[in-house]
């Protein structure tokens, strides 16, 4: 690379690094919110000339933390960490929020599934009640019907038993 254009180069990179420290000191003494881009765009430069330069970097993330600890109207400092718990509450309420979203979704969706299932015509008829007690007697003789046909089945073995005994007997004495 030609040395003059190297010099040129370098030159505006210090002018934006210089423009860029400017930016920070005067958001800092005017209490504007001091963050990566509000400083890209004070200080007329790219975003990833920013990142390029560490150092500059490291000068905003430090002054955004002072900042952030200083009120600018000087009531309550608040500190990264407090930022940090509102954060962590706000993401459970959100998600408190949303399991509930979901809940009355659930509930709203099978209430119109039941409504339109009735007003299709296609629903359990309105004597449902009426049918499930029939049933349940018809379930209630069945289980009756199979005890006596077990007594039947009982009696009838001892009888074909007593019958053979009696054959046998017979078939003896002749």
């Amino acid at each position: 690379m030609i040395p003059a254009m190297h010099d040129g180069r370098q030159a505006g990179t210090d002018r934006r690094r210089q423009r860029v420290a400017d930016a920070i000191k005067n958001a800092a003494k005017n209490g504007t919110p001091i963050s990566v881009s509000g400083i890209a765009r004070l200080a007329r430069v790219d975003r990833t000339f920013l990142y390029r330069h560490r150092d500059l970097l490291a000068l905003i993330h430090t002054a955004e933390l002072e900042s952030a600890g200083h009120d600018p109207a000087g009531s309550s400092p608040v500190s990264r960490a407090s930022l940090q718990a509102d954060l962590a509450n706000a993401q459970a309420r959100n998600t408190r929020l949303t399991a509930r979203v979901q809940q009355l979704e659930r509930r709203l969706s099978q209430a119109l599934g039941e409504q339109a299932w009735r007003e299709s015509g296609l629903g359990a008829p309105a004597n449902v009640d009426e049918l499930q007690r029939t049933i349940t007697r018809l379930e209630q003789r069945t289980v009756e019907l199979a005890g006596q046909l077990e007594e039947a089945r009982a009696d009838l073995d001892a009888a074909r038993s007593a019958n053979r005994d009696l054959t046998r007997a017979l078939n003896q004495r002749n």
